[in-house]
């Protein structure tokens, strides 16, 4: 990949979705066998891939891992964060997105890496959540639109 004249830092960059049900609950996935904070729920999320916009990679995400296909409009900018942890090579910037009033019915499109899709309470999330999606929910439930994360 050429940076061009300057070597520039590279981030990863990742998106992540929030939705809430008519009753405020937020949808919750179970991390499984992914080597990364497996048994810690979180969200749908991922990676975007080169040559793909952030907003569609998080409706591909959403597609792959919990089997509903929606449009951009149905997604609302929530939140970015600037994550640095300690334990990988590079930072991060993390988008996050939500849909509000969600009604669609969700399935496990990969038992592979998640054991449970639930509804939780938004301000009363499980002990054993992700730490900076917590803290990004608390941002997104609080209209907070930046934050800054690092874990040891």
């Amino acid at each position: 990949m050429r940076l061009g004249p300057k070597n520039r830092y590279p981030f990863v960059t990742a998106v992540h979705w929030f939705a809430f049900n008519p009753e405020g609950k937020v949808l919750l996935l179970r991390r499984f066998k992914t080597g990364y904070m497996d048994g810690s729920y979180s969200v749908p999320a991922g990676h975007v891939d080169g040559d793909e916009s952030v907003r569609a990679a998080m409706l591909r995400e959403i597609q792959e891992e919990v089997g509903v296909q929606l449009d951009e409009e149905d997604l609302t900018f929530a939140h970015v964060m600037h994550r640095n942890q300690k334990s990988e090579p590079y930072e991060r910037i993390d988008f996050f997105f939500k849909t509000e009033n969600f009604t669609a019915e969700v399935q496990n499109c990969e038992p592979n890496k998640c054991d449970q899709l639930a509804w939780f309470e938004s301000s009363n999330p499980p002990e054993n959540m992700v730490e900076y999606v917590v803290k990004a929910l608390h941002n997104v439930t609080q209209k907070k639109y930046y934050s800054e994360h690092s874990e040891g």
